[in-house]
């Protein structure tokens, strides 16, 4: 039992290092191997005191009675033979457990390549394997030290309570007074400190002037001629969201017709970051209003991410397919990245999904029914969790709005995940069919959207791929088997070899989440299908197919800054 904890860190480690939903490089792998080792040392060293717990009592029992006997015949007690020694099943267990790493990285090595070349990535060199190996020997040994520092305070502290209680009570309280003390610890000594230097980086990165940028002199722009916005308060984000409107030149240039100047309006966060959600879309609103949004043709509520950003594709494909005669909204809720605006507090981003649709519906239901522009909704990531907060379900949509794109949801999206729960029966949670897609349709490509049905006038789209781990890496999968995992519902992207292991794949998914060098059409990268799903969602009268190429292939020249 000596080498139990070894052997769970082992099994661990080598179950980590089968494949997932994305590729992994070498030091990613080596942080997840020693994560996994750790858990399985933990969980061997578990069944060990178990063992070693039970052998002592029975131990105990046995000795009483042959004490109890010995007295009854006056004989002394019988004495233990010696435990046989353990050096020969250790070697032979050490040498098993080499034989087994040196295969698993092998077969990690082969499962890495052959999905790389399934995604048309990079192959990776046999020299990885040494750092897989050195990131995990290096994380572990730092983790299993700092493990084993804090279990060498707690069998001090209980030595000296154990004077004053009884043992088992002794252990009890000092085991809660650590985790109490650890946590607290924890959070004054690293999260705050960590949590403020990364809040301060950020608000600084916020208010960073980009000294290319310069601000806007067309009237239909926040911070523009007119406009109450200041070029300071929108944010790094917004300056960049407002930099990158296309002229009206452009967008004559590409259809051949003339065109208006697109308006934005964005409501920045403001420059201490503290802007009240409900003030900012007020602004928000009278910006529209003076820039006259409710006249033009489109008007798009788009909720971005954690720091404010907003996919230009989804954007810019609405502003040339009519012409430049739209508008578009959006207000920064915080200036973190989406990761950890998310873990902060993800109800921020629902909330100014919800205030900032309320306000713009409130003036736009006011209007006569004829002058009204088309109302969408859209939003990326955790901006299609914001955007969806304003809905109640699909029906809502279809009541509300003229149609809406959301672009890789995010796993924790409340309607998308009843609609996915709820799909009609046969089709695969990679991409559903709810309700014969009458309002709500998926789609991997933008161009294909199963649904039996007739879509409707309002179109509500999920652009989301089978092997993104944004959409698919929740708390569940950790604990119980995904549907996609499942016989009959496993996309084709997914490796053969992918298997679910509790506990494993969820920490998997959870480095898939930063996997970089991802190719447009795998994973969170979606490159330009914003421009086709645009073009079956919300299409102008005049859009052709060839339209929607020609767009692709401009808008994939002209990546803008982020």
């Amino acid at each position: 039992m000596y080498c139990v904890p070894a052997l769970g860190a082992l099994a661990l480690a080598l179950l980590s290092l089968t494949p997932s939903m994305l590729p992994r490089t070498a030091v990613f792998q080596g942080v997840l191997c020693a994560l996994a080792a750790l858990l399985g040392y933990a969980a061997g060293s578990l069944l060990r005191w178990l063992f070693v717990s039970s052998k002592s009592a029975s131990q105990e029992r046995r000795a009483s009675a042959q004490e109890r006997d010995a007295a009854a015949q006056e004989q002394p007690p019988e004495v233990p033979k010696a435990i046989p020694s353990q050096r020969t099943s250790g070697k032979v267990a050490a040498a098993l457990g080499m034989v087994l790493l040196v295969a698993g990285l092998l077969f990690y090595h082969l499962w890495q390549n052959d999905q790389r070349e399934m995604l048309a990535m990079p192959r990776q060199s046999a020299w990885s394997l040494v750092y897989v190996v050195l990131v995990g020997t290096a994380l572990l040994a730092l983790l299993l030290v700092i493990c084993r520092f804090i279990r060498r305070i707690s069998l001090a502290l209980i030595e000296i309570v154990d004077k004053v209680l009884p043992r088992r009570v002794a252990a009890v309280i000092v085991v809660a007074a650590m985790v109490l003390g650890l946590a607290m610890i924890g959070n004054r000594a690293v999260v705050q400190r960590v949590a403020g230097s990364l809040d301060n980086l950020f608000l600084s990165i916020n208010d960073e002037f980009l000294s290319d940028l310069q601000p806007p002199q067309h009237p239909e722009l926040s911070a523009g001629p007119g406009s109450s916005a200041s070029w300071a308060d929108l944010g790094r984000q917004g300056r960049l969201f407002i930099s990158n409107t296309p002229s009206s030149t452009s967008v004559a240039e590409f259809s051949g017709r003339d065109a208006k100047q697109p308006i934005r309006v964005y409501a920045g966060a403001g420059r201490d970051g503290n802007t009240e959600l409900a003030t900012q879309a007020e602004l928000a609103i009278e910006e529209l209003q003076r820039t006259g949004a409710f006249n033009r043709s489109v008007l798009n509520v788009a909720t971005g991410t954690g720091r404010g950003w907003v996919n230009e594709n989804q954007i810019q494909a609405l502003e040339y397919m009519w012409g430049g005669d739209t508008a578009t909204v959006s207000m920064q809720y915080s200036y973190l990245p989406s990761w950890m605006s998310f873990l902060v507090d993800s109800s921020r981003a629902q909330d100014a999904g919800r205030l900032l649709f309320d306000a713009v519906y409130r003036h736009w239901v006011q209007l006569p029914p004829k002058e009204r522009p088309k109302l969408v909704v859209s939003g990326e990531s955790l901006g299609s969790f914001g955007a969806e907060a304003a809905f109640s379900g699909a029906q809502d949509f279809a009541t509300r709005t003229d149609g809406a794109l959301f672009v890789g949801p995010a796993a924790g999206n409340r309607l998308w995940q009843r609609f996915t729960a709820e799909r009609d029966p046969g089709s695969p949670a990679v991409l559903p069919v709810y309700e014969d897609g009458n309002i709500v349709r998926f789609s991997a490509d933008g161009i294909h959207w199963p649904g039996s049905g007739t879509w409707a006038d309002s179109r509500i789209g999920y652009l989301q791929h089978s092997n993104d781990p944004i959409s698919w890496g929740d708390a569940e999968v950790f604990l119980s088997k995904p549907d996609w995992l499942r016989a009959g519902q496993r996309p084709g992207n997914i490796p053969s070899a992918m298997a679910w292991i509790p506990v494993v794949t969820g920490l998997q998914l959870l480095l898939d989440q930063v996997a970089s060098g991802i190719p447009d059409g795998q994973g969170h990268e979606f490159g330009q299908v914003p421009v086709r799903a645009w073009a079956q969602i919300l299409p102008s009268g005049q859009w052709t197919d060839a339209d929607t190429e020609r767009l692709v292939e401009l808008l994939e020249q002209s990546q803008p800054a982020r």
